[in-house]
């Protein structure tokens, strides 16, 4: 059995980006089904007491959250990568957009899907605001660019990329977001990409 076992459910796009960095390392690893019922189990609280995914186990070690999960597969598995560079001022901005996937990507487009996907109890309201005021700032960030940080794929282009590739699926057309499209396809073109399942959309887009 791998080392490495990831605790997730195939749509949550926090365990997607995790799975991505897992596959595009060539890192083995046993992915365990844990849905709303595995997380109310008083085992699957032991290795989060916050009962939320994804959670990986490496060995002894168990961590939580999926941008320090990113951060530890890269300082464990590919250190000096570009993954996440050891320059300051490349690291900081890496720093920067996890921050962004963590804050506007979560309560903006994560947060859309989730209502309209998952009748999740939060504001599709704000969703759409936080949404509406981010993307065109991500569109203007990526004019000119490849990529988010760098300018090659870092862990903060994995970190925003599952949410923002699936807006759609809350309501929020990408289709006026043409630098955000082709950030999206040069993500999805890296080797080891896999996709998140795609859901049906929403009857009417916002």
């Amino acid at each position: 059995m791998p080392a490495i076992q990831l605790y997730s459910t195939p749509l949550s796009g926090h365990c997607h980006r995790v799975t991505l960095l897992l596959t595009m390392l060539n890192l083995p690893f046993k992915a365990t089904e844990a849905g709303a019922d595995v997380r109310q189990t008083e085992e699957f609280a032991r290795l989060n007491p916050l009962r939320q995914i994804p959670v990986l186990t490496d060995g002894e070690v168990v961590l939580t959250d999926s941008n320090a999960i990113l951060v530890y597969l890269v300082k464990r598995y590919a250190p000096d990568s570009h993954w996440l560079p050891e320059d300051p001022l490349k690291a900081a901005e890496v720093q920067k957009w996890l921050s962004h996937a963590a804050g506007e990507v979560r309560y903006g487009p994560a947060s859309a899907r989730m209502v309209k996907q998952f009748s999740a109890p939060e504001v599709y309201e704000s969703a759409l605001k936080v949404t509406a005021k981010f993307l065109p700032q991500l569109e203007d960030h990526l004019q000119h660019r490849e990529f988010l940080a760098t300018d090659r794929a870092t862990i903060a282009d994995l970190a925003c990329y599952s949410y923002v590739a699936t807006a759609p699926e809350g309501g929020v057309s990408l289709a006026g977001y043409p630098a955000i499209q082709r950030w999206l396809q040069r993500v999805e073109s890296l080797p080891g990409f896999t996709p998140l399942p795609a859901l049906p959309l929403p009857v009417q887009a916002e």
